[in-house]
């Protein structure tokens, strides 16, 4: 399934940003860096109207729980804005904000 009609699905630039801070900031943990990139090139993806990742590569790389609400957020876009709106919700009850991220890890580390 090509997801280059993603970027069209959004009521404006403010839902687009408040789907991608979900992502950002629940989703792409970088102390797993592969997973981390893919779901950052989906986040990209939402902006583009090329193909920056595809299906294929988020399941071959996106662990079974963070696929299924990315699954969710492509039905969401391809439905309504109100379910966008609602994964949006959802999303932030199932995910906490990632606080340790790996970066901070190996700075501490270094100290």
């Amino acid at each position: 399934m090509s997801l280059t009609d993603l970027s069209n699905g959004f009521r404006d630039d403010e839902q687009r940003r408040r789907v991608q801070a979900v992502i950002h900031d629940r989703l792409a943990d970088d102390r797993d860096p592969q997973e981390c990139r893919y779901l950052m090139r989906f986040w990209w993806q939402l902006s583009m109207s090329y193909q920056e990742v595809s299906m294929e590569e988020l399941s071959l790389n996106v662990g079974k729980p963070k696929l299924d609400v990315i699954e969710e957020l492509i039905s969401a876009i391809r439905s309504s804005h109100a379910e966008i709106d609602a994964w949006v919700a959802s999303a932030q009850q199932a995910f906490p904000v990632i606080q340790d991220r790996g970066f901070r890890t190996a700075l501490d580390g270094d100290s």
